[in-house]
């Protein structure tokens, strides 16, 4: 299912248009027009925000590498991290001799504890999510993790996290829309209808059918593809005798 299906499958089922809206802006100067497209672009974002903060599938996956600097515990998170899968300190970076050396995920308590000065230099073994980055006194809404003991020069570092894919909106076509559309259909159908303020009855029916999308795409993303046949056994149900 590309966007265009979506977009007016959704209309469909609910056979609405969403007519363009206008408000008076929050300045009282004036007029704002929220377009139809622009109502069923927001219930698909908010569907997939819901979606993919409730079940973990591979394309919520990031990779990065940065290189630390010599006496600063701090590093910025990518401007699209959620959150931490995994933190490695990349020494004898991309030579015959790489060694991966995984931190390990602690709180800024226990690295405050452990490693009391920030002058406590080595190769960092801990990490943690310290708080927005500062950049010349001005606070970023992006985020920056702390290291410890602080890195004594310019380690590269690997880390595998968690991102929000782009938008069916914007890309057109997505991982979730082509492997398992239901669920984003069912879920924009749950946020389309809450705006409407619709049937009772109805409005249960839609969000039943996302619950058991949900439940198929979490057996999918958080069971089947994280095992095999050869570790797992193969899926089956009991016979009885």
């Amino acid at each position: 299912m590309d966007y265009t299906t979506l977009f007016n499958t959704v209309k469909s089922y609910l056979q609405n248009d969403f007519p363009d809206t206008v408000f008076s802006d929050t300045a009282g100067t004036g007029l704002a027009v929220v377009t139809s497209a622009e109502q069923i672009d927001t219930f698909i974002k908010q569907a997939e925000e819901r979606i993919y903060n409730s079940v973990q599938i591979p394309p919520l996956r990031r990779n990065a590498t940065g290189v630390l600097s010599a006496n600063n515990p701090y590093l910025s998170c990518p401007t699209d991290f959620m959150s931490a899968f995994s933190m490695a300190v990349v020494l004898n970076y991309n030579t015959a001799a790489e060694d991966y050396q995984y931190l390990l995920n602690k709180d800024v308590n226990f690295l405050r504890a452990a490693y009391p000065s920030s002058k406590d230099t080595g190769v960092p073994a801990y990490y943690a999510l310290f708080g927005p980055t500062v950049n010349s006194g001005v606070v970023s809404t992006e985020l920056s993790f702390i290291l410890a003991p602080t890195p004594d020069m310019g380690y590269t570092v690997e880390l595998h996290y968690y991102a929000y894919p782009e938008s069916i909106v914007t890309a057109g076509n997505t991982w979730l829309s082509d492997n398992y559309d239901p669920v984003l259909l069912y879920g924009t159908l749950v946020e389309a209808y809450t705006f409407l303020k619709g049937e009772a009855d109805m409005f249960a029916e839609y969000k039943g059918k996302y619950a058991e999308a949900m439940s198929q795409l979490n057996r999918l993303g958080t069971g089947l593809e994280r095992g095999d046949a050869y570790r797992d056994g193969q899926a089956k149900i009991r016979v009885s005798p």
